[in-house]
Parts: C-alpha cells; sequence; structure tokens
C-alpha cells in the first residue's frame, strides 16, 4: 500500500503569493534552508497504478505533472486518479474538482453529507461540475462502516468523525456538526498494516490516541506551531483553534500528544501554514520535532506500509 503526499501545505501553499513572512521572503530570497510546498492533498494506491485521491487541491494540475503515477497514459485520454475522497470542504481541499472537469465519465466523489452540502449550496462546486463531467456521489459514514469505492475494490478504508471546523463559508462555521471534519483510516489488506491521516484537527481524544497506536504511520495536522502564531506575525486577529487547528507546541499540543503514541509508529505533520517555522530545515523547532521522532511532511513524499 502507499501513500503519495501530494502537497503538504496549509492554503495558499508555500511561499503564499501575496505573503512576506519571514518564511515567505527568506525562501523568495533563497536565504532559508526550506523547500516549496503546494496545498494538502495525498493519493493513496494498493498498485501503483489507480488511485483515490484524497482532497483536491487548487494546485492539483501541477501535483498530476510532478507525480507521474497520476498519469499513467493508457489511453488518448487517461488518469490514474480513480476517485476522490474529500475529508472537509474546505476551499483548498475541494477547489481542484474543478480542474478534473474534462472527465468523459461522472467522477466517483466521496464526502459525508456535511460536505456535500456545503459544496451543493454555498460553494456549489457539484453543481458547477454537473455541467462538465458531472459526479457520481457516494456518501461516506462516520459510523465506523467500511468504505467500499467501486473503482479502488483493493483498498480498506474507515472514516472517524474528528473535532474540528467547517469552512468560513459554510452556514455551520459556529455550530460544527459530525462529519463536517474526517480523519481516514487506511488498512493494507495484505498485512493489517494502517495508516490515520488526517489534516484538519482542534482535538486529541484518547479515543484517538487508541486508534492511532494501532498504525504503523499517521499524518496529522501540523498547521501552525503556536496557537498565536497569525496573530504575533500580524496576519490575523484569530488563533489556531479559532481556525479549527491544534497547535503543535505548548502544553496540549500536537508534540505532546504523538509522544504518547508507542515508538514503532512513524509520525508525520502535514498541512503546514507558510508562517510554521518548522518549515525551515535548519530550525530550533524542526530540531524538536527531530528529537521526539516526528518528520515533516513534503511534497513527493512517498509511505509504504
Amino acid at each position: 500500500m502507499r501513500i503519495r503526499v501530494l502537497g503538504s501545505s496549509a492554503g495558499g501553499g508555500f511561499p503564499q503569493w501575496n505573503c512576506n513572512c519571514p518564511n515567505c521572503s527568506g525562501l523568495r530570497r533563497g536565504t532559508l534552508k526550506a523547500r516549496a510546498r503546494t496545498q494538502s492533498s495525498i493519493a493513496v494506491s494498493d498498485n501503483g497504478q489507480d488511485w483515490l485521491l484524497v482532497n483536491a487541491s487548487p494546485d492539483i494540475l501541477t501535483q498530476i505533472r510532478d507525480n507521474p503515477e497520476l498519469q499513467p497514459a493508457r489511453a488518448i485520454r487517461d488518469s490514474g486518479i480513480a476517485a476522490v475522497l474529500l475529508m472537509d470542504a474546505q476551499i483548498d481541499h475541494v477547489t481542484g474538482l474543478l480542474m478534473l472537469r474534462e472527465r468523459k465519465t461522472p467522477l466517483p466523489l466521496l464526502a459525508t453529507p456535511e460536505v456535500f452540502s456545503d459544496i451543493g449550496s454555498g460553494f456549489p462546486i457539484t453543481g458547477i461540475l454537473s455541467h462538465y463531467c458531472d459526479t457520481a456521489r457516494q456518501e461516506l459514514p462516520i459510523d465506523g462502516r467500511a468504505v467500499h469505492i467501486a473503482a479502488l475494490p483493493g483498498l480498506q478504508l474507515h472514516t472517524v468523525s474528528l473535532s474540528s471546523k467547517p469552512p468560513p463559508y459554510s452556514p455551520f462555521r459556529g455550530n460544527p456538526r459530525p462529519g463536517d471534519n474526517i480523519g481516514l483510516l487506511i488498512t493494507n489488506p495484505a498485512t493489517g498494516a494502517k495508516a490515520f491521516y488526517a489534516p484538519g484537527l482542534a482535538e486529541v481524544t484518547d479515543e484517538l490516541i487508541e486508534l492511532m497506536s494501532g498504525c504503523a504511520v499517521v499524518l496529522v495536522d501540523g498547521t501552525f506551531w503556536t496557537h498565536d502564531e497569525m496573530q504575533r506575525l500580524c496576519l490575523s486577529a484569530k488563533a489556531a483553534l479559532d481556525m479549527g487547528h491544534l497547535p503543535q507546541s505548548g502544553p496540549g499540543g500536537m508534540v505532546e500528544h504523538l509522544d504518547r503514541l508507542p515508538a514503532g509508529v512513524r509520525k508525520v505533520l502535514i498541512h503546514i501554514n507558510n508562517t510554521n517555522p518548522m518549515l525551515v530545515e535548519d530550525s530550533p523547532e524542526r530540531a524538536e520535532l527531530t528529537a521526539h521522532g516526528i518528520e515533516v511532511a513534503h511534497d513527493g513524499m512517498d509511505i509504504s506500509f
């Protein structure tokens, strides 16, 4: 079973187009030891040819170009993307659907009813796509039932309802619902090994720790290093948890929770905001993560389990 990290940044990418924070300006000037990143997405395959795209980033065309496995060229018009699964309705996770509109058949699209409601009304992507390739809608359960995808019969998936927030355009932004944000548990049917993916996460419960403890690898929310990161840089009045993201550092932060996992679990942070100092590879923050056995995802990272 393979996971390919197509994009490892939070919304806006790194560097962000209009940002001159120390990270973005340093990367542009070449004065930081860091690498550019596109917006968060992964692809999952059990055969290396047919892929489940998990979140469709606005950078999907660049990501397809940079990952030739997604374009196997078996026909004059072809794609290795057999289906798309949405973790939430955030703009940086759904806008790429519009770039897949040239399909000749409806795009298999998996999401919870809550996500479908947001991308069908407040940000009506499914309605727009109905005038192009259309979508073959499959609703995701959040009650522990297995998810079966006709186009990818070798994948074994379960979803987990998570505490986070729907996008700002959602009428439920201030009153989140179960199903607004999910995690994805992926099982290798040949070995029983599991991976867990959760790019948006505002709370780590004991139940979630138990689930992650049984995984070979976890890829979890790495958006902000500190709770007040955006406020200290005068980039936003909102703190990390206001946006639905648990910061890495400090009491109760992601690092503290990941330390609770068994030593054999591979721990990777993904969905990293352009302001996060851990993007700098020789920074104290990166050194701290390394000391805790935590990796930072990068575009093109390949994970087998």
